[in-house]
């Protein structure tokens, strides 16, 4: 009888599990929504358009001279192609000024929300033309 019962429980026990794991992938806890923040003169370093979420890693002049490197999470490629975004929107050199909900933990990042680039041009992730 306990054999017989094992296998179903337990395949009942998985398919339960599943939607608590693919809505914690999606969590946006970690950032600080609706407290945006500004940073300027960002020097892109890298410009990552991946699934699920694309990432843009940059660097400011910190204090004394010292270079900060930040880490910022975006949207997915799907979604930002539909906000007039692509992969070549960013290159590594590029000088940005962007905005963002910053971590909870006080580390250097965030979610982007906006790139201003030099001729005024602006992208916005949670917008769409």
């Amino acid at each position: 009888m306990m054999k017989r019962l094992f296998y179903p429980l337990a395949a009942l026990a998985a398919v339960a599990l599943v939607p608590v794991a693919s809505s914690a992938h999606h969590s946006t806890a970690m950032f600080e929504w609706g407290k945006e923040v500004p940073l300027k003169n960002a020097k892109v370093v890298r410009w990552e358009w991946t699934n699920p979420h694309t990432f843009l890693y940059v660097t400011t002049d910190g204090p004394n001279g010292a270079v900060k490197k930040w880490a910022f999470e975006g949207m997915s490629p799907n979604h930002l192609t539909r906000a007039g975004w692509s992969k070549r929107s960013l290159k590594p050199g590029d000088v940005v000024d962007l905005t963002y909900y910053p971590l909870r933990d006080g580390r250097s990042g965030g979610f982007n929300v906006t790139v201003t680039f030099p001729d005024g041009h602006k992208l916005n992730q949670l917008q769409f033309d």
